[in-house]
């Protein structure tokens, strides 16, 4: 077997290894998704993309970047989950709907006010009860994928965290954009950045942060629901 063989056998036993090593992060990631996915999708679904995506990680990932192959698949197995789910386009027109204007009452009274906007004030500014606030924001949460990812869509998703594209710009895009995204979440009120910090940095579901702030579950969907409509007013100038 010539040297180039060897190597092309030694690079792919590597990549196999990575594939099982990692299989139970794809399966995490899922299950942690589908938490907050409309009852239609199936995990199978969610770990088959996941996988893909865990697929090309191992392809494309180069340690020399910095970044550890846990962080960099973790990032594009979840990325392909979230691009699987914008192509099966599962979400009703209502709830995209609804999302948006949401953002935009949110948006518009802090404008006026200078402040975070309260449940009332945004009710009031969509002209709903608070009843029916409190419904389309369970309904966007089920229904729609309300996640950190969204807001980069029109930065380019596709520049990974410790890695670099061929782009500087592209670079100096998503550094600005966590910037100021950080910089957002520290201004959202403490229930809401509490919500937010113990499900994407503690990894717990609504189930579990309810039980922390000893809320139902439905009331911890509706915090992290409004929290996201809230940084999405914020974050305007990046999500258009």
């Amino acid at each position: 077997m010539s040297g180039v063989n060897k190597a092309n056998v030694y690079a792919r036993q590597q990549h196999s290894q990575l594939i099982e090593r990692h299989a139970g992060l794809v399966r995490r990631i899922a299950y942690h998704l589908l938490a907050r996915l409309p009852d239609n999708v199936l995990v199978d679904d969610l770990i088959q993309s996941g996988m893909v995506g865990l697929l090309e990680a191992t392809r494309n990932f180069d340690a020399s970047k910095g970044a550890s192959f846990e962080t960099f698949a973790g990032i594009r197995i979840r990325g392909a989950m979230l691009d699987e789910m914008r192509r099966g386009d599962w979400v009703p027109r209502s709830v995209h709907k609804h999302s948006r204007q949401v953002a935009d009452a949110i948006a518009q009274v802090q404008a006026r006010e200078g402040r975070n906007a309260t449940d009332r004030e945004v009710a009031d500014e969509l002209k709903v009860s608070l009843e029916v606030y409190y419904a389309m924001l369970r309904d966007t949460s089920n229904g729609k994928i309300l996640d950190m990812d969204e807001f980069e869509a029109g930065i380019d998703a596709h520049v990974e965290v410790g890695h670099h594209s061929d782009n500087p710009f592209d670079d100096m895009a998503k550094q600005r954009f966590q910037t100021s995204l950080s910089q957002h979440i520290k201004t959202l009120p403490e229930r809401e950045a509490m919500v937010l910090s113990l499900y994407y940095d503690e990894e717990l579901n609504l189930k579990e942060i309810g039980q922390v702030l000893d809320v139902s579950e439905s009331r911890v969907s509706q915090i992290h629901s409004q929290a996201m409509h809230r940084l999405r007013a914020k974050l305007k100038e990046w999500n258009g």
